[in-house]
């Protein structure tokens, strides 16, 4: 893949009325969304890149999801039309994207509004490949094995924490709002449990340090399958418990998620304390070893390192590349 793997961008000038969406950010991404831009600047940096279409493997629809929802000429109400507009506009300008429908094209967005976006593009929804956080293939618009799951990883400076020290009291931790059925049930079952520490609102205690205090994190479906706790807990060494049905999890073509994550249905919701006890400490211990060995997987870096997550979703799209080749003339490209 390194060597050979080539995308060619669509490009834009900087006096783009819409360069803002268009091109890399040029400061650091922050918040929940903060992998959407850090793919996109790691990318158009990286040896990846080919100005000539007639090497590229695949083409990339730079447009923001995140800048197009903060955009005031834009905003969520206007993604729909803008996305329609973009895909015209180079579908006449250039000749790549009327070869497959789109198939050899990809985009990238964290925010779940990625995925609802191209309610009026559904060449970009039926063929592109979309790198999107909200990977449900329960609900419509993503489409798993030709879509690929993006995690939602909060940014993060320097090396993760030696975790030598950590003592680990908690059975199993989760903090965040109710905002799904799933985790209305995970406070009906587990609120005043003494052993899982299921905690509603803001806490009185560092997040940090709960997660270095807990053997399991637990990650609960809210309104989206995705949220940052995968990656949290990873980074902490916490082993991740996944409570969310239909859920394309991230790298799945790579990693051995079983490995080092424990996959619990809604449903067992009732029956978490008796799954996890039921994990012996031998068990327990090759899971943790696992979560430090693939946490570097989740982590990004600019300029990225190897395998670290921007080369995850490089390889991703490396194992997608071959779905679609096709062999025409791609001369006459616009200058800019």
């Amino acid at each position: 893949m390194n060597r050979s793997f080539k995308i060619y961008v669509y490009p834009h000038r900087r006096n783009d009325p819409f360069a803002n969406v268009l091109l890399p950010v040029d400061f650091e991404p922050g918040g929940n969304y903060a992998s959407e831009s850090y793919f996109k600047k790691a990318l158009m940096k990286s040896h990846f890149i080919t100005e000539d279409p007639a090497k590229a493997d695949l083409f990339f629809l730079p447009f923001s999801i995140s800048r197009l929802r903060h955009d005031p000429r834009v905003g969520v109400g206007g993604i729909q039309d803008f996305i329609r507009d973009y895909i015209l506009n180079i579908s006449r300008k250039y000749p790549f994207w009327n070869r497959t429908g789109g198939a050899d094209h990809f985009y990238a967005a964290c925010h779940s509004i990625g995925r609802s976006a191209m309610e009026k593009s559904e060449e970009v929804k039926f063929n592109a490949i979309q790198v999107v956080c909200s990977s449900s293939y329960f609900l419509s618009g993503y489409i798993a094995h030709k879509d690929v799951s993006l995690p939602q990883i909060w940014p993060r400076q320097g090396d993760p924490p030696n975790l030598a020290s950590s003592k680990r009291k908690k059975l199993a931790f989760f903090a965040g709002s109710i905002n799904s059925p799933v985790r209305e049930r995970l406070l009906h079952s587990w609120r005043n449990d003494s052993e899982i520490f299921a905690h509603f609102g803001r806490l009185t205690t560092p997040y940090a340090d709960e997660l270095l205090g807990s053997k399991f994190c637990l990650h609960v479906k809210g309104f989206e399958v995705n949220t940052a706790r995968i990656g949290d807990s990873l980074y902490y060494g916490c082993v991740p418990v996944i409570i969310a049905n239909h859920y394309d999890l991230p790298f799945a073509d790579i990693l051995n998620w079983k490995s080092f994550s424990v996959v619990v249905a809604t449903l067992d919701i009732p029956l978490l304390k008796k799954i996890l006890k039921g994990i012996s400490s031998d068990q327990y211990l090759m899971f943790q070893k696992k979560v430090l060995e693939v946490r570097k997987h989740f982590q990004w870096h600019c300029p990225p390192v190897d395998y670290d997550a921007f080369y995850m979703v490089m390889y991703e799209l490396w194992l997608r590349r071959t779905s679609v080749r096709v062999s025409l003339p791609v001369s006459k490209v616009p200058n800019h």
